[in-house]
């Protein structure tokens, strides 16, 4: 997210002419591999960073934890609070001294600059770096998580599940794109649209796409379904934000979630499963969409904080076992 609106007044730059929103490219996207040309897989040699309240980087965090990665990545944890600087950037405020306790550093940018003196776009998380180089190796949030599904597997705890099986795959790739481009990219199409025409079309595109999954779960437990796949991780991200945040911060609200009879008993059924629920931090959410300092508008940097909604209902029976034939939630890998 970016904040050059907030400086005199011009047109940030991933905003089109026609006022539609077009998020940068990342920078970093060479792959994890064995090959030539590719990031070896070793653990302890990276350093994932990410936000609580970054749907990007909270997918990748979610994967690495269900895959039980913890201990071959390291974490670190940038605040939900965008730092007062004349630039967009991220800091290391929740850590003691307010600097990561590995890198030693106060800001996101600070090891993106490292990295590539010459680099101009924002410092975004997800990011992984090689703690021994210094340097940001891959930003790629659309294909980390399935690196951490493949080549990563050497590292995954005993029985881990397989939430990239081969022969799903096509249309796991298929459903994620649709998932990426008018879900969660959509909601942010909409928020940060400086037009009328950008923000209607985006809109109505994001619950097309929503009423079309809430049928689509109607008839089964997750996605692909009886086992939860990576498209259900890049799905949850976004509805688990939607009605604390996008509903009101980013003008979707044509409906709740809450208000979608399957959508609703599908998130709840994830966030109930270790490494969903346990790694959502709504106050993260709430605080970053309602006051940090984003594209979407050029409110105030002190704003309300809101009060709801109420998270008890996380909790309730969902009674999505119905609509499954196994017992568990995971493909478990052979």
């Amino acid at each position: 997210m970016t904040d050059n609106a907030r400086q005199g007044g011009e047109k940030p730059a991933e905003i089109s002419k026609d006022g539609s929103f077009k998020r940068q490219i990342n920078r970093f996207v060479m792959p994890f591999g064995n090959e030539p040309g590719e990031l070896p897989v070793e653990a302890g040699r990276y350093r994932l960073f990410w936000c609580a309240a970054c749907p990007w980087a909270h997918r990748s965090v979610i994967v690495r934890k269900v895959l039980g990665l913890e201990d071959a990545i390291s974490l670190g944890t940038v605040s939900p609070m965008r730092p007062r600087l004349p630039h967009v950037d991220w800091e290391f405020s929740l850590d003691p001294d307010g600097v990561d306790p590995v890198l030693g550093i106060r800001y996101m940018s600070e090891i993106y600059l490292k990295t590539d003196p010459e680099y101009t776009g924002r410092p975004t998380v997800p990011a992984v770096v090689d703690v021994a180089k210094r340097e940001v190796v891959n930003n790629d949030y659309f294909k980390l998580t399935n690196y951490f599904e493949t080549v990563w597997a050497p590292f995954h705890k005993p029985d881990s599940p397989d939430l990239y099986p081969e022969h799903l795959r096509g249309e796991i790739d298929a459903l994620n794109e649709t998932i990426f481009h008018d879900i969660n990219n959509g909601v942010y199409k909409c928020g940060f649209a400086r037009s009328q025409e950008a923000y209607e079309q985006a809109y109505e595109t994001l619950f097309e796409r929503l009423d079309e999954l809430e049928e689509r779960l109607s008839r089964r437990r997750f996605l692909h379904g009886d086992f939860i796949t990576d498209s259900d991780v890049r799905l949850y991200t976004t509805l688990v934000r939607f009605d604390a945040a996008y509903y009101a911060a980013f003008r979707t609200n044509r409906k709740l979630i809450r208000e979608f009879e399957h959508l609703w008993g599908y998130v709840r059924d994830l966030y109930q499963t270790p490494g969903f629920g346990d790694t959502t931090d709504f106050d993260a959410i709430k605080r970053h969409y309602h006051q940090s300092i984003t594209i979407a508008t050029d409110r105030p940097e002190v704003a309300i904080l809101p009060k709801g909604p109420d998270l008890s209902v996380w909790d309730l029976p969902h009674d999505r076992h119905a609509l499954s034939g196994q017992e568990g939630k995971f493909l478990i890998r052979s």
